[in-house]
């Protein structure tokens, strides 16, 4: 079983500021640091950090050369990002002092996948294999027919929720995993029990991971249902806490183990790096996560 993430790739532009800025107002802020990220980036390096064999996909710009430098670095499969005459997507984050974050998305590279680009990539995987999709790329709903008629695994993370979702058929997908948010928008309901159990109305065949911030996270299927707790911690930037709970949780699965110590792998992954700066430094190496586990109290 192999794991391809055709995925984003941004260059995040982050500002420190005391909070979020409003429409009409200018404020100044006291740091900017430049880190690679785009959610795709981020879960493949959590995949690739956890443990797993991942390959990433999607596309750069002509100034996109650090990631497939950090591919090289993280062990991460790099033969399927192609180039485009463009820019590399970017975003522009601010982190406010409660470690809160608004994000600008800006697609550059990200929406320059073309039909044949996917249909020469998924060529080379088979059925069983995972394909691993967000929504910041374009030709989502072509991906998850291409890649269910040849009978891969789809796990999606749609966010940002926007109009591609809505062309898409969702009842395609293996696992969703998606926030409070993104689970609101897609059923219509606001409590995490209706959400999941609207989700499993209109998705019978899905297994759903929805995570609910500082109250946690619950894996439901229709059948079994676990509720995991956060680790809590001093957070100073929660950009990568989703992806690096998606990449870990995605790890545990690929490696055979019970959904609740998925689950509780994935909370520790996520609260380590919601204690750092920073997306793709964020993200913390297995062994560290094993470590600091074991050290919880029992």
């Amino acid at each position: 079983m192999r794991v391809l993430n055709i995925g984003s790739m941004n260059l995040d532009y982050v500002y420190s500021v005391d909070h979020i800025v409003l429409p009409g107002e200018t404020e100044s802020t006291g740091e900017i640091h430049v880190y690679l990220g785009g959610k795709g980036m981020n879960q493949s390096v959590a995949l690739a950090k956890a443990g797993v064999s991942v390959y990433q996909g999607g596309m750069i710009g002509q100034d996109g050369q650090p990631f497939l430098d950090a591919c090289a670095e993280f062990g991460i499969h790099s033969e399927y990002i192609a180039r485009s005459a463009g820019k590399t997507g970017h975003a522009v984050i601010q982190i406010d002092k409660n470690a809160q974050n608004s994000i600008l998305l800006y697609g550059g590279a990200n929406q320059c996948l073309t039909k044949a680009y996917v249909d020469e990539v998924l060529s080379h995987f088979d059925s069983g294999d995972i394909l691993l999709l967000q929504n910041e790329v374009n030709l989502l709903p072509y991906m998850i027919d291409k890649a269910y008629g040849q009978g891969m695994q789809i796990v999606l993370n749609p966010s940002p929720f926007h109009d591609n979702l809505a062309a898409a058929d969702l009842s395609k997908v293996s696992i969703f995993l998606l926030n409070e948010v993104e689970g609101n928008q897609l059923t219509g309901q606001t409590s995490p029990d209706e959400i999941l159990v609207e989700m499993n109305r209109r998705f019978p065949q899905s297994r759903i991971v929805l995570t609910l911030g500082e109250k946690g996270a619950i894996y439901f299927d229709g059948r079994e249902k676990y509720f995991q707790p956060i680790f809590p911690v001093n957070a100073v930037d929660t950009t990568a806490a989703g992806d690096t709970f998606t990449g870990y949780f995605l790890a545990g699965l690929v490696e055979g183990l019970s959904i609740p110590s998925a689950l509780k792998l994935s909370a520790k992954a996520s609260s380590i790096a919601v204690s750092r700066t920073g997306a793709v430094p964020s993200i913390p190496y297995r062994k560290e996560v094993e470590d600091a586990l074991a050290n919880e109290p029992s």
